[in-house]
Order: structure tokens, then sequence, then C-alpha cells
């Protein structure tokens, strides 16, 4: 779950996403949902095409794919997390 968590603050959302489940281990599973326009920000706007059966129904957004089709939920809360901060950058100087 770590490792999802990692890949949906990198290249879905655009927020911080923070493992509360306590899940460990590795799961193999296929998430299936349609992107909203803020989703994969971290992939510079590389969003993955729509589907191409215009008969087949839209899969749900990802707050209820997350939750209808793994069993998890995905909340706004507050909750501490790492962050690398720089407080300043200057040019070397020559030696």
């Amino acid at each position: 779950m770590a490792d999802l968590a990692g890949v949906m603050q990198a290249a879905v959302l655009d927020r911080p996403v923070v493992d509360q489940t306590g899940v460990t281990g590795r799961w193999d599973f296929t998430l299936t949902w349609t992107p909203d326009e803020f989703q994969f920000a971290g992939m510079r706007g590389a969003m993955p095409p729509p589907a191409t059966d215009a008969a087949a129904a839209a899969p749900p957004d990802l707050f209820t794919a997350m939750q209808e089709q793994l069993g998890l939920k995905l909340e706004s809360t507050k909750a501490p997390a790492e962050v690398f901060v720089i407080d300043r950058v200057a040019k070397p100087t020559d030696n």
C-alpha cells in the first residue's frame, strides 16, 4: 500500500498521499477510473487516453473506484508527512 500511495502522490494526485492502512505485502490488482482535469499533473499532463468503446459506460471517478474496486477509502485529512525544504540556492564560487 505504501507503493500505491507513492505512485498516487507522484503521478496522479496533486497533494501528498499517506498510507494509513497498515496493510503489508504485495498485491496485484487492476483499478479502472475516469481521471479528472486535476489528476496526472505529476506526469506533465500525460493523461491516459479515454476508453475507445463508446458503448461502454465510463468508469467511476478515482475516489469511488478505490472504494468499490479495492475496498480502500481516500480521505482528505491532516497527517504528518516527510518534506524536503530548500532554504536558498546560490551559484558556487570559482576555485
